[in-house]
């Protein structure tokens, strides 16, 4: 699909930082032609911009620590997106969570009608904003740089919202310490955020199983869906099985 060349030749021109227009026919295998067009379109999303004979990145458009966690398993990350927006029907409304997996499937969401999105994730307000067919709740707070997230200033605002599923993401996943995280800000807002439906879908690529991080913010067995881009081990797979836990990967 053209969206998820699109999505990789973006994130591979911020992971080199300047790149010509010959290397991109190279290593995506197109024309000249077809990379100008692709090109031409990346530009409007306001994150790359030309230079004599390729592209460059604009690495101030986000903080630095979260455009090399955007970059770091980018492959495993755009496919659970697209995995994940393929839950999503139509005239949905859906909480998207502050990870960068998540938003990966922002540009897969876009593609379909009426759908609307409330996240208290800049990145992903921003993703979104490129999008007219997205409508778009945002929460403020307070900023943190490290997750490129706001700490809801009031979780009461939290509490009244519902939405049709929560997609969630974090940095360690045991089945001891349940679904982690290591911001405890963010971790906290996490908490509330769950509470919106019924149906919580953890996106998590395979490094971040059997491993927990400082804060436990959901417990394991009360997941609606897993998705991921490889089969978990033999002891999630129990549980999984026993909890009636959807499991999604390629």
């Amino acid at each position: 699909m053209r969206v998820d060349r699109l999505n990789n030749m973006e994130r591979y021109i911020l992971s080199k930082g300047t790149v010509s227009l010959q290397k991109l026919a190279e290593h995506f295998q197109v024309s000249q032609n077809t990379v100008r067009r692709d090109v031409a379109e990346l530009l409007n999303r306001g994150r790359i911009m030309k230079v004599y004979g390729g592209v460059s990145a604009q690495m101030d458009t986000q903080p630095l620590n979260l455009a090399t966690r955007a970059i770091s398993n980018m492959s495993e990350k755009t496919k659970i997106g697209r995995l994940a927006a393929e839950m999503v029907s139509d005239e949905s409304t859906i909480f998207l969570d502050s990870g960068t997996t998540v938003a990966c499937m922002v540009p897969y969401l876009a593609e379909k009608k009426d759908i609307t999105i409330i996240t208290h994730s800049l990145n992903i307000m921003y993703e979104a904003a490129k999008y007219p067919s997205l409508n778009i709740i945002s929460l403020g707070g307070i900023y943190s740089h490290t997750t490129s997230s706001f700490s809801v200033s009031s979780f009461d605002l939290i509490s009244d919202l519902n939405a049709d599923a929560v997609f969630i993401a974090a940095t360690g996943i045991s089945l001891e310490k349940g679904i982690t995280h290591n911001t405890y800000f963010e971790a906290e807002t996490k908490k509330r955020i769950v509470s919106c439906s019924d149906k919580v879908i953890l996106l998590a690529d395979d490094s971040k199983f059997d491993r927990s991080s400082t804060i436990s913010f959901f417990n394991f067995n009360s997941l609606y869906a897993i998705v991921t881009n490889a089969k978990p081990e033999q002891k999630f797979l129990d549980v999984i099985e026993k909890e009636h836990i959807k499991l999604i990967y390629e």
